[in-house]
């Protein structure tokens, strides 16, 4: 029997998933979604041909329930769940920061919960997706879970102590590239470049090095040593690179998101 799967919160994400599954061979008529707005309901169902329902009705006909609204919005959805979710009910939290236990305090004993991080390549079928079982989670679970997200890219599973680590790396990850790559184009026009060209430049220059890492194999310092010869350009940036601490204003930017994902979680622990 094919699950049946609801999708709470249509933002960015949601609709990525939702297009996923379709494009991966899902019938329009196994899934369903939620939205707060009347207009954007409409429109997905309108472009996808998936039913829009509410809270309530979604829990009580899906078998999976994938939430994806924002975390802060976390505790009026938990309270509309709580009298549907069961034990044949599986919960996929895509909610940044959220705890397993957070759904299985609110939830009846027994309910299975998967925190997943993943991050907003999915739009484009390359998510990079971690997933953790919770509790009450078994291996079939999170093997429903694999073949879900492989609709939309990579899935590996982590112990969920590690998902705040994901969640800084990989989860915000996207936006340190977009901000390097933004850096870069910036660099390009103070050097002349018209703007257009530019970000052609870096964008396929970006595409390619992240093909290259994908294919070869190789670590990144092979690669990056293959384009450093001695005394030439590229080790002179390299060297303007560590001289104003790129590496280490990385690392600690990591760690901050780190540890703001961490305090996401802790907000919803009981006092």
């Amino acid at each position: 029997m094919t699950d049946s799967i609801a999708v709470l919160g249509a933002g960015k994400i949601g609709e990525a998933l939702l297009s996923g599954l379709l494009n991966g061979g899902r019938r329009a008529d196994e899934l369903m979604f939620t939205e707060r707005h009347p207009e954007r309901a409409a429109e997905l169902t309108t472009r996808y041909g998936v039913r829009a329902v509410d809270v309530t009705t979604a829990a009580k006909e899906a078998t999976v329930l994938v939430v994806a609204v924002k975390p802060q919005d976390i505790e009026p959805l938990l309270d509309e769940l709580a009298p549907h979710a069961h034990r044949d009910t599986l919960i996929v939290s895509l909610c940044a920061g959220l705890p397993t236990s957070l759904y299985e305090r609110r939830l009846d004993d027994g309910v299975p919960v998967v925190r997943v991080m993943p991050n907003t390549p999915m739009i484009v079928g390359e998510a990079m997706s971690a997933i953790s079982p919770g509790r009450y989670a078994t291996n079939d679970h999170l093997v429903t879970v694999e073949d879900l997200l492989s609709a939309v890219g990579l899935v590996v599973r982590v112990p969920e102590s590690q998902q705040d680590a994901v969640t800084a790396l990989s989860g915000s990850g996207p936006a340190y590239f977009f901000y390097l790559v933004e850096a870069m184009i910036d660099a390009g026009i103070l050097l002349g470049l018209p703007r257009a060209v530019a970000e052609k430049l870096i964008i396929q220059s970006a595409v390619g090095a992240a093909t290259m890492l994908a294919k070869t194999g190789e670590h990144p310092v092979i690669l990056r040593e293959a384009v450093t010869s001695p005394a030439g350009t590229t080790i002179m940036a390299i060297r303007e690179l560590e001289k104003h601490g790129v590496r280490a204003a990385l690392l600690a930017a990591i760690e901050a998101a780190r540890d703001r994902s961490q305090e996401l979680g802790k907000a919803h622990e009981p006092n």
